[in-house]
């Protein structure tokens, strides 16, 4: 057998007309050197299979070397870098995905052998067996996205599972809201009626529960009938904390209508006769305050709006179903979308589309009907 040296680690065989490529193994339990060889019908493909060895070759020699599993790095990230950089509330909610499904169905697991079909099996298993929504389960793919690029960037993996992991596809509920006409009946029957200020901060202002329990008197400004949106009052489990509000686009200014701004003043006035009564103990920053004179938390808000609404035979709309009224009645009244984007605190028109797909309807069938009357 006639075998030359072409290259560094490839050598041709004239008699056999094959290349052959040395791939140094590194030293076995005995500190020789071991090698192995490949045959290719061509120097290219030669060329190919020693880059693709080296490369590999580089990859076994750097991998991360430890025996965590998914369980403790889980338990790590959320120690050093969720629980120091992110919002309570989202400290509750990763940590409740994790206690209840996450780590239950995959925190077992070796972290260095996490494969993108084991996270594939976990999302059947836990939503047949959990019986948890496509949404609810894409937060599961949220979850486990950001822990293992944080295992990447830590060093803790060379490559995330994640990206090759098929995400459950997330569905757009439609959203459920008042036409109009819908929208002054319950505004009938919510006169005089303590939960008619909070109806019409959501379905004239179109601000959401959070923001609602959130409203503090220092953010009106009556002589100008502005209000200022720049807090939020969230519940996560039992505990309900004041905070900034979901985004950056959520702060904004908007307009208080007259009617509007006479339940803020009738509100101050009463609450301001409670002070004086001895009802309230001390001055409250917050605007909408339950039966005790406590701030509303959003949850007993929604409960408060939702037993009005069944208790008057209405149609069911939550009080969040007051945002989407708001911007229905806005469409209809021709505001474009990105201007209803804006009042909502949307941070792109994208997202209001996304959101009020009904509203993209009406403007579809306006559009044509238009069309169609010009060819008349």
């Amino acid at each position: 057998m006639a075998r030359k040296n072409v290259e560094r680690n490839i050598s041709y065989d004239d008699v056999r007309k094959i290349y052959y490529v040395s791939m140094d193994l590194g030293k076995d339990k005995e500190g020789k050197r071991t090698k192995r060889y490949q045959t290719y019908r061509t120097l290219r493909a030669a060329r190919i299979g020693l880059r693709d060895f080296l490369a590999h070759r580089e990859e076994e020699l750097n991998a991360p070397k430890h025996d965590l599993t998914l369980g403790d790095w889980l338990e790590s990230w959320m120690d050093n870098i969720v629980r120091p950089t992110r919002a309570e509330t989202t400290v509750y909610g990763y940590q409740k995905i994790i206690d209840n499904h996450v780590g239950p169905g995959l925190g077992h697991i070796p972290l260095l052998k996490l494969t993108p079909m084991d996270i594939q099996q976990y999302y059947i298993q836990v939503q047949q067996s959990a019986s948890l929504s496509s949404n609810t389960l894409r937060r599961h793919h949220d979850l486990l996205s950001a822990s293992l690029r944080a295992a990447v960037r830590q060093d803790k993996l060379l490559r995330s599972p994640m990206d090759k992991v098929e995400p459950p596809r997330a569905q757009q509920k439609e959203a459920s809201y008042y036409r109009p006409e819908e929208l002054k009946q319950l505004y009938a029957l919510l006169e005089g009626h303590p939960l008619e200020l909070s109806a019409k901060l959501a379905g004239s202002l179109g601000m959401r529960r959070e923001e609602i329990c959130g409203l503090k008197w220092d953010c009106i400004d009556f002589q100008r009938q502005l209000l200022y949106i720049r807090e939020a009052r969230t519940a996560f489990g039992a505990t309900v904390v004041q905070k900034e509000t979901k985004t950056k686009s959520s702060v904004r200014t908007l307009f208080i209508p007259d009617d509007v701004a006479r339940l803020l003043q009738l509100e101050q006035a009463r609450q301001a006769e409670k002070l004086r009564e001895g009802r309230l103990k001390e001055p409250s920053e917050h605007i909408v305050l339950d039966h005790k004179g406590r701030p509303y938390s959003p949850n007993a808000l929604s409960l408060a709006f939702t037993r009005f609404v069944r208790d008057h035979d209405l149609p069911r709309v939550t009080l969040h179903g007051l945002r989407h009224s708001f911007a229905t009645v806005a469409s209809f009244q021709g505001v474009p979308l990105f201007d209803i984007g804006k009042a909502l605190g949307h941070a792109t028109p994208a997202t209001t589309g996304r959101i009020y797909t009904h509203l993209v309807d009406h403007t579809h069938e306006d559009t044509l009907l238009k069309v169609s009357d010009a060819l008349k």
